[in-house]
């Protein structure tokens, strides 16, 4: 694996706010888990701009409707760059001015979707599809990355009974689910430094719960290395 690039708050470019990415396979819980901690954060004053990839921009949803929801076949290579070029968008746009401003970003999905999902699920390679998208983030890594791991039969059954049509991924077999799983517990390994893996079949509360300690720990943290660099 390539070498960890700097979070946030250290990369390139004036950065005072906090990323925070949520990840995990279909049906695990990303999108109740960042709006409950979106609600907290903001119940305690914080400013938060929440967000997800593809389609956190006019241009990522049109990106988002090519690569969930074309009904032809789509070169995995060709895949991997549509997912690059809409992480390289919003993270110009959208992302980094949020940060900039000092407010806490709040993302379901980033990079290391792509090196799940196209890395291992379609096989193209764990460090040739994270240096695409570092190259395109300019090496922007979260601050946090909060991992929700269920077992894919059990996310499965979570999307049937939503009684929603899959898109192109959540059609995929449960091979491929089982690959993009374990390429994620292998990340959050590799960084247990930024990764929070939760065993996503317990309550949603209870999820929450420590979530919120791990932000807490993490804004904490953040502060006191803003006095710091102000002494």
């Amino acid at each position: 694996m390539s070498p960890p690039v700097a979070p946030a708050a250290e990369a390139a470019g004036p950065v005072r706010g906090v990323f925070i990415t949520f990840e995990g396979g279909d049906g695990v819980g990303k999108t109740t888990q960042a709006a409950l901690l979106e609600e907290w954060l903001a119940a305690r004053g914080r400013t938060v701009a929440r967000s997800r990839e593809p389609g956190g921009t006019e241009v990522g949803v049109l990106i988002r409707d090519i690569v969930l929801h074309h009904r032809g076949e789509i070169a995995p290579r060709a895949e991997a760059l549509l997912y690059a070029a809409d992480r390289a968008h919003h993270i110009e746009h959208l992302v980094r001015p949020a940060l900039e401003r000092g407010e806490v970003v709040i993302q379901d999905r980033y990079l290391d979707s792509s090196v799940a999902y196209q890395g291992a699920g379609r096989v193209l390679g764990r460090d040739e599809v994270r240096d695409l998208s570092l190259w395109a983030t300019e090496g922007l890594l979260p601050d946090l990355t909060v991992l929700l791991d269920l077992d894919p039969a059990l996310a499965r059954a979570r999307l049937v009974a939503d009684d929603k049509p899959f898109d192109r991924l959540e059609s995929e077999q449960s091979a491929f689910h089982d690959r993009v799983r374990a390429e994620f517990l292998a990340l959050a390994a590799a960084e247990p430094d930024r990764f929070l893996v939760l065993d996503a079949s317990r309550g949603s509360a209870d999820l929450a719960t420590d979530i919120q300690g791990r932000v807490q720990s993490l804004l904490d943290a953040h502060a006191e290395k803003a006095v710091g660099d102000a002494d």
